[in-house]
């Protein structure tokens, strides 16, 4: 029997290291990227997730060279505008987790746009991460729990998991049941820290520009393979 697969999460890596094979510049993986990027919204919306959360730009990224940042900012802004006729034919509601005041005035007036026409949509929420850091993400939850028990509105006595999480970015949204990274890297890479407690974590080599959509459903046809136990012992 499959698993239930509500929220698949994304670490889209490796367009540098796919660029620099080919002896191109590295804006020109970015580039390349995206093609991987609406092929993975659309198996996700075939696949009626209810959230797909893809990892765009992290805190971190702000200290690349001015130059690539400009050119990824630029290349969502393109992206976004292109794809909203599509997110609208797909029913998809797109939504920014992340500081989005660091994020430059035009891409931001932009995301915004974006965020409202597709705010009535119904289907999968589509949730991408820009100029986002986990921990970042949890000492901002911590500030706002802190700023309501100061303020009188709740008890220490009443803070647990469930309150916190809807001090989140996602306030209180499935956790990613699979987190794809792509690349072969091991790590989390400072994402989705809180809500990847209990996530099934798949890697693949494969570079995210290579990452197609018969890629993401060997993902998928893993996650079936795992026995999900949340710290519980199903079977003696």
């Amino acid at each position: 029997m499959a698993n239930q697969l509500r929220h698949v999460a994304i670490i889209m890596d490796g367009n540098g290291r796919w660029a620099r094979s080919r002896g191109l510049e590295r804006f020109l993986g970015h580039c390349k990227g995206t093609e991987s990027t609406i092929d993975a919204v659309e198996v996700g919306v075939n696949l009626k997730l209810e959230h797909m959360t893809l990892y765009v730009f992290s805190s971190e990224n702000w200290g690349r060279p001015s130059k690539e940042v400009d050119y990824l900012m630029n290349l969502l802004i393109e992206m976004v505008v292109k794809e909203i006729p599509d997110l609208m034919e797909k029913n998809v509601k797109l939504t920014v987790i992340g500081n989005m005041n660091r994020i430059p005035e035009k891409p931001r007036a932009s995301l915004q746009s974006a965020i409202d026409k597709t705010a009535n949509n119904t289907g999968m929420q589509l949730n991408l991460a820009i100029s986002y850091g986990g921990r970042q993400e949890i000492v901002e939850a911590t500030k706002s729990i802190a700023a309501e028990v100061a303020a009188g509105k709740l008890s220490i006595d009443e803070i647990n998991d469930e309150i916190f999480a809807k001090h989140l970015y996602l306030k209180g949204a499935p956790d990613p049941d699979l987190i794809i990274r792509t690349g072969g890297e091991f790590r989390l890479s400072n994402y989705l820290l809180w809500q990847a407690a209990y996530s099934e974590f798949y890697v693949t080599n494969t570079l995210w520009p290579d990452f197609t959509k018969e890629e993401f459903m060997k993902a998928v046809e893993f996650f079936n393979t795992r026995e999900r136990r949340f710290g519980k012992v199903l079977h003696e």
